[in-house]
């Protein structure tokens, strides 16, 4: 993790020893803003027993600009386009620098797998 801001490397370790029920992230070995991601389908949904595999990376200007997340697995979802790219607007128009990749500052949830999770998995099916 070196070379990182250090928002990114409190994040992180905040991510790895608070583990969020239903979603797995683990940082790249070669680039520590590139994770890889594991979503469980929530319950009473279509999804309910699916994982599902996504990629999330911290760019340059994060927190300044959101992370950019997007699905591997295939799915068929009107928030999510072909490319696996999500439209929520907590990724988009609505993001702040005072979330983070692990936590949203009103339900110390994980934020924005959080969101990915219930947003994009439980509605508009």
């Amino acid at each position: 993790m070196a070379g990182l801001p250090r928002r990114i490397i409190k994040e992180t370790q905040r991510l790895m020893g608070e583990p969020v029920a239903g979603i797995t992230a683990i940082p790249d070995e070669q680039n520590g803003r590139y994770f890889h991601v594991v979503v469980a389908g929530p319950s009473q949904s279509p999804y309910e027993g699916g994982l599902f595999k996504l990629e999330l990376f911290l760019p340059e200007e994060y927190p300044m600009s959101a992370p950019k997340v997007r699905f591997m697995t295939k799915i068929y979802h009107p928030n999510i386009d072909k490319l696996g790219r999500i439209c929520l607007d907590i990724l988009k128009g609505q993001y702040s620098m005072t979330q983070s990749i692990c936590c949203h500052p009103q339900t110390n949830g994980a934020q924005p797998y959080r969101s990915v999770q219930s947003s994009s998995l439980s509605k508009h099916y």
